[in-house]
């Protein structure tokens, strides 16, 4: 029953109605009564709070900054000053309420995650193919998968060749090539051949369940911020108590005692953080940057380590057709022409950025006939009655097409640089290489030299190949490289990371998501990115420009120095208020006055944040 009425007044209208009593108690002739009102709808769940806290805290955070303004409060009401007692009440609930409304977060990414994995299986037992729930899976099932399908556990191929799109685990953008006796991970969707798979961990052992139960606990173990003025209240209660009764003992006046426990409640210091998080909150939606919580803000202004994913956060996470290169007499717009002709009945990623680089130059395609695709390999048409193969090295090879001195050179660069590559052969001789590879956003070099200037330590954290992370490293400027992580390794480095600073995670996919959670301050690439990594990270951008990074770097300074200064000034005036009070100068009302005075400083102080130009 209590808490239900506790619940009831603590909400917004309740609150706002109290605001107005408090506010006609002041300005109607005889209307002193009216506080009343004031004081029962925010002075219980005042109340209320300090009492549960006194019950259930341990040690010295038994003693709240609730604690002092319901004594302050009651004091105030025990001299008849309704007014005084009512305005600490309200200044507090509201403080509570601003700071409530900037700390809500939304929690629906684990449902997302969840509704990856699947929920049956295709097992196959003496030769017939039965579709099973995913949790009756064994280990040692054969399982098969069809083209499209999600692998619902981890497995070695035992039959057939195929692509895996494998982002939700690594972050690639390419699908890679698998073939038998290589391992598939749950969650992972296979793109083009049938494969049968042996089950080897299954159940909770499986790749998505680990990537789930590490998002579950990392949501967990991030405890809530304790709030400023509650820390400053642990100190702030015995003092104003000694002064008080000093002021009583030395002056014998009961009035000059209430008035400093009125003007000491830390009014001011519960407003400083929420109304300048708020003010920040809101200039930085006006600027496309979504901040869940306040905690997010103001841990981003302590970030001195920023990890960056690859994938989709500092590429486009789309293959690029990067390199064209004529081995025989063939130029280079004909070997693109050609490359597309044939490629162009093809789903594979790699065949879309080939087709899209013709279309962008404009190039007239070939009508192709005898299309085959072997999956994970290449493909084989015919063009102008002449066959072409498109492929890999090992592909060719099997056609009997092996690759000259010059093409090995092509190939051996296009390794170093992390990229992969399509051989173009007419007949039985290669006449072409195209590299392909993740084009780096035009912004992010300008933007990591920026966040350097702002002494901001900058790291790659990778799920591709080392070369392919060295090459991407080279072009934005980044000199820490940690490539080949799987989730689990993400969230590792992020935890030997924070033990040197305070750590920002910036990534944009499914496999992101724990090493989001994990960090102080998780941010995700909002356009490109997952529902999931932008549900698990604390801040999302909602465009694809890494230029509103150093924006929130900058906003988090500019907040966390508002909020600085704010107490500062906040604690400035109550040792003015104090000393008057003990002098004699305030009395409990216009203690009252001038403490509001000082709040409505605070805010407007914060207010100020909002239209701070960048």
């Amino acid at each position: 029953m209590i808490k239900k009425l506790n619940d009831l007044l603590a909400g917004w209208p309740m609150t706002i109605a109290g605001g107005v009593f408090l506010l006609l108690s002041l300005i109607l002739p005889g209307g002193e009564s009216l506080a009343w009102f004031s004081v029962f709808i925010c002075g219980i769940p005042l109340l209320y709070l300090s009492i549960w806290r006194i019950i259930h805290n341990r040690g010295i955070s038994k003693i709240s900054s609730a604690l002092l303004i319901s004594m302050a409060m009651i004091a105030a009401i025990a001299i008849g000053d309704l007014f005084a007692a009512g305005e600490v009440a309200f200044i507090m609930e509201l403080g509570a309420l601003l700071e409530d409304m900037t700390t809500e977060r939304a929690r629906k990414g684990l449902r997302k995650l969840m509704a990856l994995a699947p929920e049956q299986g295709r097992v196959v037992r003496d030769g017939r193919e039965t579709i099973i729930p995913v949790k009756e899976i064994e280990k040692g099932d054969i399982l098969r998968i069809l083209p499209g399908e999600t692998i619902p556990v981890d497995g070695c191929i035992r039959v057939g060749e195929t692509s895996i799109d494998q982002s939700v685990m690594t972050g690639e953008g390419l699908p890679v090539d698998r073939a038998v006796g290589d391992m598939v991970f749950s969650g992972t969707i296979n793109c083009y051949g049938s494969i049968d798979i042996e089950a080897s961990k299954v159940g909770k052992e499986s790749s998505l369940q680990r990537l789930i139960r590490m998002v579950e606990e990392a949501e967990s173990s991030k405890a809530p911020v304790q709030r400023i003025a509650d820390t400053w209240a642990s100190y702030l209660v015995p003092v104003a108590l000694l002064i008080a009764i000093l002021a009583y003992v030395i002056t014998g006046n009961i009035i000059r005692a209430v008035t400093v426990m009125v003007v000491f409640c830390p009014c001011a210091l519960v407003l400083a953080t929420p109304t300048a998080i708020m003010a920040a909150i809101g200039q930085a939606t006006k600027h496309g940057v979504i901040i869940k919580s306040g905690r997010a803000l103001e841990e981003m202004g302590k970030v001195d380590i920023i990890a960056f994913d690859k994938t989709g956060t500092l590429t486009y996470g789309r293959p690029e057709v990067s390199d064209v290169m004529a081995i025989s007499d063939i130029d280079e717009s004909r070997l693109i022409a050609i490359a597309a002709s044939a490629e162009r009945r093809s789903e594979h990623p790699l065949a879309k950025a080939i087709v899209a680089r013709a279309e962008k130059e404009g190039l007239e395609l070939y009508p192709a006939t005898e299309f085959r695709m072997f999956a994970g390999k290449g493909i084989s048409a015919e063009i102008e009655k002449e066959t072409y193969l498109l492929g890999s090295e090992k592909f060719l090879s099997e056609h009997s097409v092996a690759p000259d001195k010059r093409t090995e050179e092509a190939l051996a660069r296009l390794r170093s640089e992390g990229k992969a590559a399509i051989l173009v052969s007419r007949e039985e001789s290669i006449i072409g290489v195209i590299g392909l590879s993740d084009t780096p956003r035009p912004e992010a070099r300008e933007s990591i030299a920026r966040l350097k200037e702002m002494n901001t330590r900058v790291v790659l954290l990778s799920g591709d190949n080392q070369k392919a992370a060295e090459h991407l490293a080279s072009l934005v400027a980044i000199d820490e490289i940690r490539a080949e992580l799987l989730p689990e390794d993400k969230v590792e480095n992020i935890i030997q990371l924070g033990k040197e600073g305070c750590v920002s995670m910036v990534g944009d996919g499914v496999n992101d998501a724990p090493a989001l959670k994990t960090a102080p301050v998780g941010v995700a690439m909002g356009a490109m990115g997952s529902d999931i990594a932008i549900e698990a990270a604390d801040v999302a951008l909602m465009s694809e420009d890494l230029s509103k990074l150093v924006y929130l770097k900058w906003l988090s300074v500019q907040t966390v120095r508002t909020i600085r200064m704010a107490i500062t000034l906040s604690m400035c005036i109550n040792f003015v208020a104090v000393t008057l009070s003990v002098l004699g100068v305030l009395n409990p009302t216009t203690g009252a006055l001038v403490h509001n005075a000082g709040s409505l400083f605070v805010v407007l102080l914060a207010a100020l944040l909002y239209d701070r130009k960048y």
